[in-house]
């Protein structure tokens, strides 16, 4: 029983550690993600997202008929290729890409500027609430019916299993942005203290 009560112990010991690890898996996974979207596989991909997103198809050029032209990953179909140059996929993607690696930035100056910290992990949670609205918009989050008896809600597809994933990122954000506006308001007050009477300090 103690040995069990001391690895408790450690456990509520590790609360920094785990926000640690939670900050830098963010920034990893944005900038890793935000720097893929150079690659057209990964442009492509995210089509059927942004193509059926009332926030977001305006920014395509013919979103209504994305499906005749998706290209598995990996493949070059010339064609498709071309309607997506048309479509301003790539450009989408290359605007889209940089904004998420400018957020992992934001959230990565928390050590010098907890406020911007802060900023960053707040658009990172609006983002993935964005980003969890495709399971509304999205069709193909959901298994296709092709005859089988499982398809639709709440069978989630590949690209539904990947969208739900952001349900912890937004968690994530929120206790980051709670831990670096903290870390603002600490060093805020720090240098706002002045001087009073000998051995004692007010706050301006």
């Amino acid at each position: 029983m103690d040995a069990l009560l001391k690895l408790f112990g450690l456990a509520a010991k590790a609360d920094r550690v785990g926000l640690a690890v939670t900050r830098v898996g963010l920034v990893v996974v944005l900038v890793w993600i935000g720097g893929l979207k150079v690659y057209k596989y990964e442009a492509d991909g995210i089509v059927p997202f942004v193509a059926n997103s009332p926030f977001m198809k305006f920014f395509y050029a013919d979103p209504d008929n994305y499906k005749a032209h998706m290209n598995p990953e990996g493949a070059v179909v010339p064609a498709n290729r071309a309607w997506h140059e048309a479509n301003r996929t790539y450009p989408f993607a290359l605007g889209l890409g940089a904004v998420i690696v400018l957020y992992g930035l934001l959230i990565a100056l928390n050590p010098v500027l907890p406020q911007v910290a802060a900023v960053g992990s707040f658009l990172v949670f609006v983002m993935s609430f964005v980003t969890l609205s495709f399971l509304v918009t999205t069709p193909e989050v959901w298994v296709s019916d092709r005859g089988g008896p499982e398809h639709g809600f709440p069978l989630l597809a590949g690209p539904g299993r990947l969208v739900i994933k952001d349900a912890i990122m937004m968690g994530a954000a929120l206790v980051t942005m709670s831990d670096s506006a903290k870390a603002y308001l600490r060093k805020r007050e720090a240098r706002t203290a002045v001087p009073n009477r000998p051995g004692e300090l007010v706050v301006a």
